[in-house]
């Protein structure tokens, strides 16, 4: 099983990204403050169905890939080192990704809320470059069954970015003025993030597993 750090470590990673602005928080915010609280709940339950279908299509694919060949791990290793030194450029760079443009959208069905939220979670180039490069660093192939720590990884993803996200639905005005009305708020976001990002990219650089 997971050393406890590890899925911590993998925890912080995730964290991290759900408080990135992205398709995502753009959706479900611009949802919740032009049709409420309920609208923005239901939209969440469709994204949390698209981490749902990347958690599982992550945990099958890449558990056959690294069992099957010998230095795959060593390569997705080095792929998600680097997305990390981009993600921790994109936050700290003058001007880095911060904005958040809400949107007033129209009032719709709960069906197609849900689906608006599913399409939006399965499209959300974020969340598959982190099941496909990100997650892999984080498993130990003499730790057990990969298959299981892929899971639990894709349980523990969700269950950060659903509850970050519901608290982001129930407190969307607020949250929203914050962003908007206090740079300084989201310029110490950047920066935690930034060096998060850049301490986890230099420790998969260096680091080599037999």
């Amino acid at each position: 099983m997971h050393d406890p750090a590890e899925l911590f470590a993998f925890a912080l990673v995730a964290f991290g990204m759900v408080l990135t602005p992205g398709p995502n928080m753009i959706y479900l915010l611009s949802r919740s403050i032009s049709q409420g609280r309920r609208a923005g709940l239901i939209s969440l339950a469709g994204v949390g169905l698209g981490f749902v279908i990347y958690a599982l299509c992550a945990a099958f694919g890449l558990s056959a890939f690294l069992l099957a060949v010998p230095h795959a791990y060593d390569v997705i290793r080095l792929v998600g080192a680097v997305y990390l030194l981009w993600l921790a450029w994109q936050a700290l760079r003058r001007g880095g990704d911060s904005a958040l443009s809400v949107t007033i959208l129209r009032n719709d069905t709960p069906r197609r809320l849900f689906l608006m939220g599913l399409f939006t979670s399965v499209l959300n180039p974020k969340i598959a470059i982190m099941y496909l490069s990100l997650l892999p660093q984080f498993i130990d192939r003499d730790a057990g069954n990969v298959l299981l720590q892929s899971i639990v990884m894709g349980i523990t993803q969700i269950v950060v970015s659903m509850s970050v996200n519901a608290m982001i639905i129930i407190s969307a005005g607020s949250f929203a003025a914050v962003l908007a009305r206090r740079p300084a708020f989201a310029l110490a976001q950047r920066w935690l993030m930034g060096t998060v990002f850049l301490g986890l990219a230099a420790r998969l650089a260096v680091e080599g597993r037999s």
